[in-house]
């Protein structure tokens, strides 16, 4: 007697795209996992490092945060009309695939200092209060939603909602970083 296999449903290759997604997410977790260790074992050195020219070292961090969330709401924006979730203008600009990528770099790169200040000389606050801890975690989330985002890029048959997700938990997790951050600096 010979066993049948059940017939494939529908839902079974949905189910095996969306398994595509646990490569990129496992490794962007580690990426937040290892800057987090790094950041509580770590050190802390407690000196500044360079101030790119700004009247001081939290200036030139909350400006430079404001940047990057700035340039995540442009990639936010320009997302929405690639995926025709939005359709102003009308007529999709020819620049604007471009520019989406570039303004992710420049998000990136802008992020960086802030991110490489952080960890060097403050580390991971978690004896400072709920604002820093929260804050800390927030940017060891973000830099693995980065690591996310580009792994599942570059990842073959993912289904259509998994970059958007992947997106969107980038400029949650970085306007997070920015409102427990520069918010609060410009706030006095």
């Amino acid at each position: 007697m010979t066993a049948t296999l059940p017939s494939p449903t529908p839902t079974a290759a949905p189910a095996r795209r969306a398994l595509a997604l646990v490569a990129p997410a496992l490794a962007g977790g580690a990426v937040a996992v290892a800057l987090g260790v790094y950041g509580r074992v770590h050190h802390p050195t407690g000196r500044p490092i360079y101030d790119l020219g700004f009247p001081s070292l939290l200036a030139m961090k909350s400006a430079l945060a404001t940047v990057a969330v700035g340039l995540a709401l442009f990639q936010l924006l320009s997302a929405l009309r690639l995926y025709g979730r939005v359709r102003v203008p009308r007529t999709m600009p020819r620049w604007l695939p471009a520019a989406h990528r570039w303004s992710g770099t420049a998000a990136f790169l802008v992020s960086l200092p802030v991110a490489y200040h952080c960890l060097w000389s403050l580390g991971l606050a978690t004896d400072r209060g709920a604002r820093p801890l929260v804050h800390g975690l927030l940017g060891c989330a973000f830099y693995g939603a980065i690591a996310t985002k580009l792994l599942a890029l570059r990842t073959p048959r993912l289904p259509r909602w998994a970059i958007p997700i992947v997106g969107a938990a980038l400029v949650t997790t970085l306007a997070g970083v920015w409102l427990t951050s520069a918010l609060w600096y410009f706030g006095g």
